[in-house]
């Protein structure tokens, strides 16, 4: 139970043609909302979901001291395709091979005006393919959004972020129960067991191993028992066809990919209007500080502030991390108080 309201439901969307090509069959977004949409309709925060997360799996960050305040802001978490609780490749017959952010994001748009009402958006909170998600609404919409906060995330998904999902989809692709295109005739559970050591090698820094803070901070014996309790185990919940689609909409992810951009990344970021906070880990290896360093000349409002952690890429979702969980809520209360640069 929490002191604030908390809705849910499913948005059903009809047939939903994609842009890849592709329609997936009767499309259903499902939603969680938390706090109280105001009169003026402009207290929205949208928060999407980042890989395999549910709304229910990410909330754990919003409350009157959280780094979300529900009691200030109404926010929406719409779930991502194919994360077991909107549509999804493991359950929809013909499920496009590829559904991109900018498909996910179109329908998140129509679940908030056709549901709420709502046209403008105060600000869009995200982390990892969430944090893609959030520069996707501010480029898709620029006259629409007034903050966008990136965490761990970037504007298009970097060369060296692509080799890491490559070898996950080839791992899942090598399994004997692949039937091709994303799809499997059981769970290819040797397979997983692979993909989830894949992650671990990525999700954590090498200074985290070094410091061996499985051992230390997260109480395991070994090496051997935190690789199968935190990540096969982990892994071992989630529909294999799913784990593949949604690696497929990281791997294509660029808020340029379009015809309005032409896939010119520059003139994407450029054309955005809200002001946007940039929380890189210091040391995640998916998505670089110099990434999005890369991307700020480009920006009309912008800060870089990455987040200083050896946990990588899990320091931009903190749970259990008191310093890094205290530095982003200040930093994102900071920004959503007065909008940080540009604010007028």
């Amino acid at each position: 139970m929490t002191g604030w309201p908390v809705q849910q439901g499913v948005f059903e969307l009809g047939d939903l043609h994609v842009e890849r090509g592709g329609v997936i069959r009767g499309a259903r977004l499902a939603w969680q909302t938390h706090g109280t949409l105001n009169a003026a309709r402009d207290n929205v925060i949208v928060y999407p979901c980042s890989y395999t997360a549910t709304h229910d799996g990410q909330s754990w960050l919003i409350g009157p001291d959280g780094v979300l305040d529900p009691e200030q802001w109404f926010i929406v978490i719409p779930d991502m395709f194919s994360n077991g609780l909107s549509s999804g490749a493991a359950d929809t017959p013909d499920y496009p091979e590829v559904v991109t952010l900018r498909d996910n994001v179109l329908a998140q748009s129509r679940l908030l005006r056709e549901v709420f009402g709502v046209e403008q958006v105060a600000a869009v909170y995200g982390f990892s393919m969430g944090a893609m998600q959030a520069y996707h609404w501010a480029a898709l919409f620029p006259e629409r959004v007034e903050r966008a906060i990136v965490v761990c995330g970037s504007a298009r998904t970097a060369l060296h972020n692509r080799v890491f999902l490559s070898g996950l989809l080839r791992t899942l692709e090598v399994a004997p129960e692949h039937l091709g295109h994303g799809r499997f005739s059981a769970e290819p559970r040797a397979a997983l067991r692979a993909f989830a050591h894949i992650y671990a090698g990525w999700g954590l820094s090498q200074d985290f191993y070094r410091a061996e803070l499985f051992r230390t901070v997260l109480g395991f014996p070994d090496l051997e028992s935190y690789l199968r309790a935190d990540w096969e185990e982990g892994f071992a919940s989630y529909r294999a066809a799913n784990l593949y689609a949604q690696a497929m909409s990281w791997m294509h992810g660029d808020i340029s990919a379009n015809e309005r951009y032409g896939e010119d990344l520059n003139r994407a970021l450029a054309a955005i209007r809200a002001r946007v906070l940039l929380m890189p880990g210091e040391t995640d290896l998916y998505f670089r500080v110099a990434d999005n360093a890369a991307e700020l000349p480009h920006l009309r409002a912008g800060e870089l502030r990455p987040i200083p952690s050896i946990w990588g890429h899990r320091a931009g979702s903190p749970a259990g991390l008191p310093e890094e969980l205290a530095f982003l809520k200040s930093a994102v209360r900071a920004w959503l108080a007065d909008g940080g640069v540009g604010a007028t």
